[in-house]
């Protein structure tokens, strides 16, 4: 369906959490080292409660290694505070890519900067500084998922 991508998470439980959601929309869940935590940490496993097992995930040492099994092209999407292009005003397709940085500090502005017409926001409407990643996922990849529905039922 589409590929979910975490580049350095920090946090477990979002990190499960994530998984879940990927495993319940058939996605497929990139993870980008280094983690702030062990994969096989507790934590990770009960926020993704029996489904990590089913899961497809990848690890990946770095976001170089993640793109010589990835190519890049224009079906990547990088989620950040740092546009104004919302994500509801792109058109997804099956297999795009949804990039979320480290929970405590984003994507890196270097990777931002070269992809800037890739990059999208979710609006908020007062001066929070964003959402919990694991919600943020959530709202981009239903949109996707929303406007591809009768290609997967």
């Amino acid at each position: 369906m589409f590929n979910i991508v975490l580049l350095e998470p920090r946090i477990p439980q979002n990190t499960g959490t994530i998984g879940r959601l990927a495993f319940a929309l058939n996605c497929k869940l990139h993870l980008i080292k280094p983690y702030g935590f062990e994969i096989s940490e507790k934590a990770l496993r009960r926020a993704g409660l029996d489904y990590w097992k089913d899961l497809e995930v990848h690890e990946y040492e770095n976001i170089e290694d993640f793109w010589s099994k990835n190519p890049f092209s224009d079906r990547h999407f990088f989620a950040t505070t740092k546009t104004t292009q919302v994500y509801f005003d792109v058109e997804y397709k099956p297999n795009d890519y949804f990039y979320f940085g480290r929970e405590d500090a984003g994507l890196p502005e270097s990777l931002l900067a070269q992809n800037e017409k890739g990059c999208i926001t979710i609006p908020m409407t007062n001066e929070a500084r964003s959402l919990n990643i694991a919600n943020s996922v959530s709202i981009v990849v239903y949109e996707a998922l929303r406007q591809n529905f009768d290609k997967f039922i």
